[in-house]
């Protein structure tokens, strides 16, 4: 007789997966503390009873908290923007869910051709100093990086069109998630994926512009080409990390807004206002960020520069600005991948499932379909009666 064994890890990363404290879940279930811990750690076995509680406070399926994985991502570090104003649970969450992204890209890896990760090799030199990471030789050095990533993905000095296609063809993975919480835009994560490094962007999804998502994408392929990945940036300083954001910051500048081609753009009006509105349509950045751009080309003065900002300022800009419009992201590989697999008859969308919750990947659809950015019911099973009346045979 074969018997299921109850696996605390999987109830403890299902809690924090839904963002939640033991208090929270303990207050939830009407389970101490105390014992969920103890069930968490794998000191005690908690009943069928209260396995389904679980279940249903947590919207986990029953059967998710007796299986093991088959595959093991291993997520490093994880670049959250604005890691000192986010909180640590929700931050935990969010990258709780990219490694269940991750073991799903592993899984379909076996019958998908991903595209390979194409990243130009960077030796950054960088200044962790928080006065000194935006000096002129600072600025320099990324104005040179951002132009090696332009020369090597053969992108010309133009406005980038669609920068999400741009980095899920040279292999770094593209979702969005509901954060549910206004202090993180974004965040990247190195996680190894059958022996290779995979990063993955997540963007936070919801009202928020074009302009600002891809600005944050191209901020996450800072951190990705500049940073170190093999570090706890919990352990480093405030003034290091700020140092690290102000540099993804630059970076997303340099690439997004070219120091020849940009400039040569704002150079005819750098101090109106309405022409950067113009501007904006063009190349598909904030105003703000352009002005920012424009002040760091040297192209207007400091007393400009405040001027400018101020003017945003009184008008309302700095949280709406004109012809802002919601972004939202393209559908990205992972439905590519699985439109594929069940267009060509590999699999029905229960065998995909099917496929997933043998591996370990036990979810819901909804989840599965919010964790990979797929188009609502992709990962809907139509449930089809076999005709039980037939023809006699003559």
């Amino acid at each position: 007789m074969i018997e299921k064994k109850f696996y605390g890890e999987r109830l403890r990363s299902a809690r924090m997966y839904r963002g939640l404290t033991l208090t929270e879940l303990a207050k939830r279930s009407e389970i101490s503390k105390q014992s969920l811990s103890l069930y968490e750690n794998d000191n005690s076995t908690p009943d069928y009873r209260k396995v389904r509680i679980f279940a249903s406070e947590l919207n986990f399926p029953y059967d998710y908290f007796f299986q093991k994985d088959s595959y093991i991502a291993k997520t490093e570090t994880t670049y959250f923007r604005s890691l000192a104003s986010s909180t640590k649970k929700n931050r935990t969450a969010q990258s709780i869910k990219l490694e269940y992204v991750a073991k799903i890209y592993e899984i379909l890896l076996e019958f998908i051709a991903f595209p390979e990760m194409n990243l130009p090799s960077i030796d950054f030199v960088g200044y962790d100093d928080i006065f000194e990471c935006e000096s002129a030789e600072a600025i320099q050095e990324l104005e040179e990086i951002a132009t090696q990533v332009r020369e090597y993905w053969k992108i010309g000095s133009g406005p980038i069109k669609d920068l999400q296609y741009l980095l899920e063809k040279n292999g770094i993975i593209v979702t969005g998630f509901n954060t549910n919480e206004d202090k993180i835009d974004a965040f990247s994560q190195r996680t190894i994926v059958a022996g290779n490094n995979i990063y993955f962007i997540a963007i936070a999804l919801g009202n928020k512009p074009e302009g600002r998502i891809r600005f944050d994408m191209a901020h996450e392929l800072g951190h990705i080409l500049l940073h170190p990945w093999s570090e706890d940036l919990e352990a480093i300083t405030k003034d290091e990390f700020k140092a690290r954001e102000r540099q993804a910051n630059m970076f997303a500048s340099t690439l997004l807004l070219p120091k020849d081609s940009f400039g040569k753009d704002i150079a005819s009006y750098p101090t109106d206002l309405k022409y950067y509105q113009f501007l904006k349509n063009k190349w598909k950045v904030s105003i703000q960020a352009m002005i920012y751009r424009t002040h760091q080309l040297g192209i207007i003065s400091d007393n400009q520069y405040q001027y400018l900002m101020r003017q945003v300022s009184k008008k309302g800009w700095r949280l709406k600005e004109p012809d802002d419009v919601p972004y939202s992201l393209n559908e990205n590989i992972f439905q590519g991948a699985i439109d594929l697999l069940i267009e060509q008859n590999i699999f029905t969308v229960k065998e995909l499932l099917d496929l997933f919750k043998t591996e370990g990947v036990t979810l819901y659809s909804e989840d599965i379909e919010e964790l990979l950015h797929l188009r609502p019911d992709t990962l809907k099973v139509e449930e089809k009666n076999v005709p039980i009346l037939q023809l006699r045979k003559r």
